[in-house]
């Protein structure tokens, strides 16, 4: 169901439900929510409207806002207390999980497995995935693109062990690909679309019909408690910033293009592979979240099993 005010405040049973607060203490005296943020996403597109500034600021709030490469490392800055709240795709929780972090589910976006894929440069003799084996493919570690790897593996036939991994940021990956120094980058839009766009990058597998690609807008525990007006104005916000741009994907692009220094074009291709309507965690959801947790402790790349029910905000102390 699409969160209202009214619909969150009883999902909330009368707590808060939002960002993360960092390590060193309570935000109650400062009230400022401070927003984790990737180079695209919703997030990104409400920092550049200006629209959550002024609804908090109605209820006494301000907001900060910190840009990251990759959810891993935003969910890092949630960890050690440097931001309070952020939006990552489905893998970067699961490890932050495994790593202690106080972090909870909020809410999510419906799936986007468009939004991800393995690219190939347009003149590869690589035509499908099982032609990987042997072959040196880069990736972020943690990311939302990691299960993406595991997943087209399994249904080509191949074990994870079977190609060489090579764990780069958007940035190195994009140039490492670029001067093929690796085979194959598994990558996010809009780095996924710029990559179509600029040098011709060939997809050789998305998302469809094998991971559904959720993106979770997570918070801090301790702040989550503590703050109810605060996270339903920021629900509200990024529903408000949903509905605009699945309705004005090209002004939605214009609009960003110069903040986030990506050509309009791009964007637009990006856009159109997003999904929009922030809603809460169902069982489903909760169900394919726990599958990954499984499938990283199986192959080892999360030191212990997880419970992913236990990191879902319900509303209740």
């Amino acid at each position: 169901m699409r969160i209202t005010r009214r619909g969150f405040t009883g999902l909330l049973g009368g707590s808060a439900v939002l960002p993360f607060l960092g390590a060193k203490g309570a935000l109650a005296e400062d009230k400022v929510v401070r927003i984790g943020f990737q180079k695209y996403g919703t997030l990104v597109l409400l920092k550049g409207k200006g629209l959550l500034e002024k609804k908090l600021e109605a209820i006494g709030y301000q907001v900060q806002w910190t840009e990251f490469p990759a959810g891993p490392q935003l969910l890092e800055g949630l960890n050690v207390g440097a931001v309070d709240f952020g939006s990552t795709g489905e893998t970067p929780p699961i490890f932050a999980q495994a790593a202690g972090a106080p972090l909870v589910y909020v809410a999510h976006e419906p799936p986007a497995p468009r939004g991800e894929a393995i690219l190939v440069p347009k003149d590869s003799p690589i035509k499908t995935v099982a032609d990987l084996k042997g072959k040196t493919v880069a990736l972020n570690k943690g990311s939302n693109v990691h299960y993406l790897l595991v997943k087209a593996l399994e249904e080509a036939g191949l074990a994870y062990t079977d190609i060489k991994v090579s764990f780069l940021p958007p940035a190195d990956g994009r140039a490492a690909f670029e001067r093929g120094a690796v085979d194959a980058w598994v990558i996010w839009d809009p780095f996924q679309a710029a990559a179509e766009v600029a040098i011709e990058a060939r997809e050789l597998r998305n998302g469809e019909g094998i991971v559904p690609n959720h993106q979770f807008y997570l918070g801090a525990r301790p702040f989550v408690e503590a703050h109810a007006n605060a996270v339903e104005v920021v629900i509200e916000a990024i529903a408000e910033i949903d509905e605009w741009t699945k309705a004005n994907t090209a002004a939605a692009a214009a609009e960003l293009s110069p903040s986030v220094g990506i050509p309009e074009p791009v964007l637009v291709r990006a856009l159109d592979r997003q999904s929009y309507g922030v809603k809460t965690l169902d069982e489903a959801v909760v169900a394919q979240q726990q599958a990954i947790a499984d499938t990283f402790f199986e192959l080892g790349l999360v030191p212990k099993k997880l419970s992913i029910a236990d990191a879902v905000w319900k509303g209740g102390a």
